[in-house]
């Protein structure tokens, strides 16, 4: 994720006025049932739960029991009255998330030796862009290892809608010879290599990766924005994530 996401005047948090989260804590506000919400909060739930599979593996449990508790984690979430009680780190899915996990895992033995497999929550797995070094993999804390799983993901819902915008217009070719580039230095670019790859001029180039990079850098925010309440903590939220990521990871695009 490139810091200068925050940093563009067309991505003003501002345009972000309805968001899944808003959606959800507005439920929550008024303490009526809502469809809405929790369609909104369901697909929060199949978006982030690496980040919270990641931290339950950190904890130490076993891949099998860490299964099982991030679908009970969620399922409970959905089912139950998390989001109802009031916490001054509401703002941000990712804290109260968080702070809702720890609690959970409060009372883990009972919930591993009564659980019930099933349950409404799918989760949607796609191929990983980002590779987490070793390093951070056994080094960093849980708290420390949730954030960063956030944030890759994040980047990677962003590269996946760009994708696809990409393979609906026909551009696929172009994504995939580009999209390496996103998050790079312009100094680090050779146009000459990539006209020649693509078979166009360079001036071409420059222009495409140009506007993918700043719809890319749309995509970032309009991800973050769905998980704050308010607008004007997306740029924070951003700065945030972005922190997390050069030194643990391998490669970011």
């Amino acid at each position: 994720m490139n810091p200068d996401v925050a940093e563009t005047a067309e991505h003003s948090p501002g345009r972000f006025s309805t968001t899944r989260w808003c959606v959800v804590l507005a439920c929550a506000d008024s303490e009526i049932e809502s469809a809405a919400a929790r369609d909104a909060l369901s697909e929060l739930c199949k978006t982030y739960w690496r980040p919270i599979f990641a931290y339950i593996c950190r904890r130490g449990y076993s891949t099998h029991d860490a299964e099982d508790l991030t679908q009970d984690f969620f399922t409970s979430l959905l089912q139950g009255p998390l989001l109802q009680r009031a916490d001054p780190e509401r703002g941000r899915f990712r804290s109260l998330l968080l702070k809702a996990l720890q609690d959970f895992l409060g009372h883990t033995t009972e919930k591993l030796d009564a659980r019930k497999r099933g349950g409404d929550v799918k989760f949607v797995s796609w191929p990983s862009q980002l590779s987490i070094t070793p390093q951070a993999l056994n080094s960093w804390s849980p708290e420390q290892l949730f954030d960063l799983r956030w944030a890759v993901t994040v980047v990677e819902q962003a590269l996946r809608r760009l994708r696809e915008e990409c393979q609906s217009r026909g551009r696929l070719r172009l994504f995939e010879t580009l999209s390496v580039h996103l998050a790079t230095d312009r100094t680090d670019v050779s146009y000459h290599d990539l006209a020649r790859i693509l078979g166009i001029k360079e001036s071409v180039v420059k222009k495409q990766l140009h506007n993918l990079r700043r719809r890319y850098r749309w995509l970032i925010c309009e991800e973050v924005a769905q998980t704050v309440e308010n607008p004007c903590d997306v740029e924070g939220e951003i700065r945030h994530l972005c922190a997390t990521l050069p030194a643990s990871t391998e490669a970011v695009v």
